[in-house]
């Protein structure tokens, strides 16, 4: 039974160093394929980070663009306002605008300069201007929805005519304007617009009242243009909007070329770093030029009249200059805006009667030359059209005028 007792001690040693063997085992195994474990997810966590960096976005530049056409003086002389008046005793001007309401309705910013104020009471015509609201409406329906208001007519009615002006256009919701004001306060609350996250401002003023004071206390009335006023006003709006133009009532009236003033004027607002510089008041075209990275269009001539055109129809052809406005913003957050693509359309008033006087005309309607087919609207229309188009690349801008219809159709076929 010794012997047997032994056998069993031997087997017991035996079975525990197969247990002992078994453990290590186990053991091993374990650590084995914990440490592979791990590395293989090392290994994917390395290639899903790279995989990530593969795959990220790279940023692009956001770009924005808008564009803007900008004619020149909407001056209603009585014989215009006696056509469009109503048999109830209103107003109705659209039919003056048939032929240009397609066209303006394209743009985001459609501008115009009011030359004669919206002063209430009886309508009047030349010299102190009193000019139907109802031609405001029939403008904003066509499309225009920027207007300059500071020109040598807007004191012709006094104080209350101004006032009974700036009301019409203070309740008028998406029109930006500037030029008149009730008050201090409001002069300088100027309006500032936005499309297609562009933001743009207007700054209107003019170089005379044609001798009517403004009183001293209420200066607010009118911009009255200075070289300390403009600087004020364009330091106050430069940082807040992308495109800042500025609408100037200046120079010599019927003279094809700016003067001394004009020029000098122009040069100390590229200077401030205004974008566009559009001028009026000399009622017939001047060239369109580049100062720095300014835009200067001097004059764009009447928009509608009722003045005479001996010299050539001068005072009855104007212009709707265009010109594309993009925003670039790289993804460091730094802008930049780029104005090309000038262009636009040369207009004629057309009226019933011999354009040799200022009276017994009526029938007046604004007709693109790019709607002129033959001699129905303006006799010798295409000398016309290439001489007013020459003036206003006078100064070596490059403008793309829209052709005449006959040549248009000639460069589609070819």
């Amino acid at each position: 039974m010794a012997r047997s007792k032994k056998k069993l001690k031997k087997k017991a040693l035996y079975s525990i160093l197969l247990f002992i063997i078994i453990i290590g085992g186990v053991l091993f195994s374990y650590n084995y394929f914990l440490k592979e474990n791990k590395s293989n997810k090392n290994t994917t966590n390395i290639n899903s980070s790279t995989s990530n960096n593969n795959n990220k976005e790279i940023k692009e530049n956001e770009v924005y663009k808008i564009n803007l056409i900008a004619t020149g003086d909407a001056l209603i002389h009585n014989a215009i306002f006696w056509e469009y008046e109503t048999a109830n005793g209103g107003y109705n001007f659209d039919g003056a605008l048939d032929y240009i309401r397609d066209i303006v309705s394209k743009y985001d910013i459609a501008y115009y300069n009011q030359e004669t104020p919206f002063a209430g009471g009886e309508p009047d015509g030349y010299p102190q201007f009193s000019t139907p609201s109802e031609f405001g409406d029939a403008m904003i329906k066509a499309g225009f929805n920027m207007v300059s208001l500071a020109t040598n007519h807007t004191m012709d009615k006094g104080e209350n005519g101004v006032l009974n002006f700036y009301n019409y256009f203070k309740n008028k919701k998406g029109i930006v304007y500037n030029g008149i004001a009730d008050s201090n306060e409001s002069r300088n609350n100027f309006i500032i617009g936005e499309k297609n996250n562009i933001t743009y401002a207007m700054l209107s003023y003019t170089t005379s009242t044609n001798g009517i004071n403004v009183p001293s206390s209420k200066d607010y009335l009118v911009n009255i243009y200075s070289n300390e006023q403009a600087k004020k006003d364009i330091e106050a709006l430069r940082d807040k909007v992308d495109v800042l133009i500025v609408a100037m009532h200046w120079g010599v009236e019927y003279a094809t070329n700016p003067n001394e003033s004009q020029i000098e004027i122009a040069n100390y607002l590229a200077d401030l770093d205004v974008d566009i510089i559009i001028g009026c008041h000399p009622h017939v075209l001047q060239p369109i030029t580049q100062i720095d990275d300014t835009l200067v269009m001097y004059s764009l001539g009447n928009f509608i009249s009722n003045q005479y055109g001996t010299d050539d129809y001068n005072k009855l052809v104007g212009f709707m200059a265009t010109l594309d406005i993009t925003k670039t913003v790289t993804p460091e957050g730094q802008t930049t805006i780029n104005i090309d693509n000038l262009g636009g359309e040369l207009i004629f008033t057309k009226y019933n009667g011999n354009p040799i006087t200022t009276s017994n005309h009526d029938g007046h309607v604004v007709i693109p030359f790019s709607k002129m087919i033959d001699n129905r609207y303006l006799n010798d229309y295409k000398r016309i059209y290439e001489k007013y188009s020459e003036i206003l690349k006078s100064m070596g801008t490059q403008i793309n005028i829209v052709p005449l219809p006959e040549v248009r159709n000639e460069e589609l076929e070819n």
